[in-house]
This record gives structure tokens, sequence and C-alpha cells, in this order.
């Protein structure tokens, strides 16, 4: 380029931008009344770049390009990661459809992924449950488990509408992923996407009399299913009764009230609170829906950090109403309430409206509900994390449950022992991930009290103490968060 048409490109740019100067001076213009910048002169700039970038960039650029970028930056830029834009033909998109219509092709788990990933927390695809009975739960992914890579791609740089897209796929089809447990182990899962149903409720009365009853997502029809199983346990003459919330990501605040309002009989249930006026809202129980009127029936209801939103409301308000005890860990925390808006033919933004507080007028937002007794899972120690790294890049587990029509606790005993003389971990530990592997292509129990510590102890609660007086015993969680219980006592395992 010759001199010449430097200089004639200089001063083309120097009018552009003088002309831009000049023309609109309110814009940069600060309101000396408030001293902020005005409302309207932020929509004057957003409108003057958009057509200008329109008319004088040096490619021709499509509205829609400048507009989609706009949206998703303006909602990430609140930092809330449950706010978002969405495009209706993305991935994101039709995971809300399918959320809807109540079944996908994918891998069953419920994930969350931070907004800004840096070398100090790279912004790993956090586990936040896995559904039941999904590729994704047969495989024994973990809630807490981050998925550092799919399909040989690293998850920090993905957007969560990449990682939605590799995860998700016709039926059939394989992905592999890479997790990370802890601190020491990384393995491979590949996994076979499969129809996923939104789950809903699953029961059983154990042999003990005590009705197990797992609410594992709340959708519309939940509250039918709740109420089966309590006709259910009823009927069998059961003398208590156990929720399980773990695991349970949440879902729609009406389906929760329903089922919460089968078990008290008047009272807030939960109430909504937002800057708006009409996102006030109080959701109150009636006595001629409650059907629970079993007295004498104590209830554990058990909780851990997988249990999110809607189950936290259920657990929330079953506990300051003091109608029952909780065992196990700390809840996810998260109360706010988000709303789907339609914007234009194909799109819409999910943002958050209110936030929800229990009865006792707590909000455990980023904090969760505290259980009144604390059962954790044994946790692996980094040799064992280690060790079973090492087992989980060998075949050794799927190869010995290869064509197996049925397995026995003492074949997988047997089988752990033998797991065990090279790789030092607890022999619960490796029996467990014997049998899990073996109903990775059979059809698993609903529970298991040999394994299971948590619902283990929820089990001898019921059956050994006294429930109505550790109930009576228990703080809300309003002051439980004020500072006005002691910690929750942990129980032996």
């Amino acid at each position: 380029m010759n001199s010449r048409k430097l200089w004639l490109g200089a001063l083309v740019f120097s009018g552009a931008l003088l002309a831009f100067t000049l023309s609109s001076p309110a814009l940069f213009a600060r309101d000396t009344s408030s001293g902020d910048v005005s409302t309207d002169r932020f929509h004057q700039i957003f409108q003057y770049v958009f057509k200008f970038i329109q008319e004088n960039y040096v490619d021709e650029v499509d509205p829609r390009v400048l507009y989609e970028g706009a949206m998703k930056g303006m909602l990430d830029s609140l930092g809330d990661p449950y706010t978002t834009y969405i495009d209706t033909e993305s991935i994101m998109g039709l995971n809300l459809k399918d959320t809807t219509t109540g079944s996908f092709g994918g891998v069953g788990l419920s994930i969350t992924k931070p907004l800004v990933s840096g070398p100090d927390k790279p912004a790993y695809v956090e586990v936040a449950s896995p559904i039941e009975d999904t590729p994704g739960w047969k495989a024994g992914i973990q809630p807490g488990d981050f998925i550092i890579a799919i399909d040989g791609t690293a998850t920090p740089d993905l957007t969560m509408e990449d990682v939605l897209s590799r995860l998700r796929g016709p039926i059939g089809t394989k992905v592999t992923v890479q997790i990370r447990r802890g601190k020491l182990m990384e393995f491979p899962v590949t996994l076979t996407r499969a129809l996923i149903e939104v789950p809903t409720v699953k029961y059983e009365m154990m042999a003990n009399g005590i009705g197990y009853l797992r609410i594992i997502e709340f959708t519309p029809v939940t509250p039918g299913r709740v109420q089966d199983a309590l006709d259910a346990f009823k009927k069998a003459g059961y003398k208590g009764l156990v929720i399980d919330l773990r695991n349970n990501p949440g879902g729609l605040i009406t389906s929760v009230v329903d089922v919460a309002d089968k078990f008290i009989d008047s009272g807030v249930i939960v109430s909504t609170r937002s800057r708006i006026s009409y996102e006030n809202r109080e959701f109150k129980a009636s006595p001629s829906r409650t059907t629970f009127r079993d007295g004498n029936i104590p209830i554990v209801v058990l909780i851990n950090k997988g249990s999110a939103s809607a189950s936290e409301i259920l657990a929330g308000a079953l506990k300051d109403y003091h109608l029952a005890y909780l065992v196990g860990e700390t809840t996810y925390g998260k109360g706010s309430v988000q709303q789907v808006m339609d914007l234009l033919n194909k799109d819409a933004m999910k943002i958050t409206m209110a936030r929800y507080y229990t009865p006792s007028g707590a909000n455990i937002d980023k904090v969760g509900i505290p259980p009144d007794r604390e059962i954790k899972v044994p946790a692996l120690t980094e040799d064992e994390e280690k060790a079973l790294g090492e087992l989980f890049q060998t075949t050794k587990l799927a190869d010995f449950v290869a064509g197996k029509a049925s397995l026995s606790g003492a074949e997988a005993e047997a089988f752990a022992r033998v797991l065990q003389k090279d790789y030092k971990v607890d022999l619960r530990i490796l029996k467990r991930l014997v049998v899990q592997e073996y109903y990775r292509t059979h059809v698993s129990p609903l529970y298991d009290l040999e394994y299971d510590v948590q619902l283990r102890g929820a089990v001898d609660i019921l059956l050994k103490e006294n429930v109505p007086s550790l109930i009576e015993s228990t703080k809300t969680v309003i002051e439980l968060q004020e500072g006005k219980a002691p910690e929750p006592a942990a129980a032996g395992t």
C-alpha cells in the first residue's frame, strides 16, 4: 500500500471517529444529578455501536450474530450460573424442550460448570447428581466428580452448550469422559447414550417394616407417585418412613409444594421474595390436601450435597415444622427461582427472578441445609485413590462380570478379595465396585443396606431410637443460620 492510500485511510478513520464523538456527545455525559450513567444513555450507546459495526466493520456482519453476542455477554455479566441466554435451536434449547417433554438421548448426568476458567481453578464440568438407572449412574459416576475431558477434549475451555452437545446424541452411540475424583484418581468411562426419561419416584417396603421412598426429581407426576407410595406403605403396615432426597437436583416448585402439602396441614411451605412485587409469593398448605395423617409414623429424610433446589424446599419445610429428622450431609444450596422467557422466534432467556425461603424465613442459597445428624460416606485415602485409579485403567471388573446371568454377594466378595491383593483398598469398597459393574447391564436393586452407610444409619435411627424426641430437640433452618443451635451430632458408621 502506498503512502497516499495510507493517508486517505487514516483520514477516513479519523473522520469517522470525529463524527462518532461529535454526533453523540450526550452518550458520554454523566447524569450530574445522580452520578450514574443513565439507562437511556447506555441504550443509545449500544444502538450506536450495533449500527456502526454493521455499517463499518471490514466484513458484512449478520445482525443476529451481534444480537446473540450481546445477549450472552449481558446475562453472563451477572455472574449467576442459573441466568443464561438460550437459543432454542441450540443444544441448551433442546435440553429445555426435552425437560418439558420428559425424555432425551444422553448419559443421564445433572452437571454444572463455572463461567470463568483460570490456571488455579480450571472450569471443569462438575457432576451435581447422576440420574438414577441411566448410563452415568450405572457407571458409578458420583456427585462431586469432575469431567475433565470429553472424547479427548478438555472441558475448561468448552462452553456449557459445547459440553451438552458432546454428551448428548443419538441413542446407542458412545462417548468417553475422563473423570477426576478426589486429588489423585483419574479414569476414563465410556458411556452408551440411552433414552433418558425424567425420573420421579421409586419406593419399596423393607423387610424391617420401614417404608423406603426415593424421590428422584420433582415433575408434574411426582405428587401422584408419592401418594401411591404412601398408600402402599399404609396397606403394608409400615412403622417408619425414609424419604430419600439424595442426589435429587430439584424440579418444579409446584410439584414439591404438592408433595410437602401431603405432610403439612397448615402454614407456609415456601415463600419467594423479589424486588418485583408479583414474584413475592407464599405457597401455603391446606388441611384438605394433607394425606399423611399417621402421627405415630416417624420420618427420617436423607440428604446430601446432591440434594438441591426443590428437594431442599421439602427438606427445609419438614425440618422447620419438626415433622422429620434430617440425616446425611449438608445440601447443595440452591435457593433461587428461575423463569424462562421467550424473546424472539428461536431464543429465550432463563433468568433468576426471586429467592425462596423456608417456613422459618431462611434462604439457603450457597450454604445449604445441614443435617440433624451427619453421616458421611467414608472418604478414600490418597493411597486408595491411587490404587483405584490404577484399577480403573484395566478391564478387570468388566471381564469378571461379563456374561454373568446373576451375581451373589459371596461371589462379589470373593473377587473383591482377589483384587485386594493388587489394589490396597477397603474390601467393602472393592465389593461394591464389583456389584456396581454387574448392575451396569442389569436391573439394580432400589437400595443396598450393606454398602449404603447413610441409609443404614437412617434405618437404625428409626428402629432403635426415639425419633419424635430427636425431632423435638432440633432447630429450624433459620435458627441454625443464626447460630442458635449446636453443630449436628456425628454418627458412627
